[in-house]
């Protein structure tokens, strides 16, 4: 099991529901696919650097989760797939980045689930 963290973008003209629903999605693949949850964060809506698909704001998330690594291709395929996503990254942690992330949610009080 690998230790991985994802960021992706939302559409900044969903509403709460569509957010809510698009980001269920993305967990429940993750659980059904024998992820285990980490950590989630919603970082709301931020302006961006650069204008994506003609929008200059879009939502942030992320998700960080510990997963075998044949489910990430099938999850960013599911991504790109998604017309809600503007944007993803996702990155495999090492015991430095996992640490650092550690501190983090400490720092800023994220419940890790």
């Amino acid at each position: 099991m690998n230790h991985y963290e994802t960021v992706f973008i939302l559409n900044p003209v969903l509403s709460d529901t569509q957010i809510e629903e698009t980001v269920k999605k993305f967990e429940d693949f993750l659980k059904n696919n024998g992820a285990k949850m980490v950590a989630k964060e919603d970082w709301g809506l931020k302006k961006l650097a650069y204008p994506i698909q003609h929008k200059k704001s879009g939502f942030y998330h992320l998700f960080e989760f510990t997963a075998p690594g044949e489910v990430i291709e099938p999850f960013e395929v599911d991504f790109r797939r998604d017309e809600r996503v503007m944007r993803f990254l996702t990155v495999k942690l090492d015991k430095h980045a996992v640490a650092w992330a550690e501190k983090r949610r400490t720092k800023l009080n994220v419940k890790a689930l």
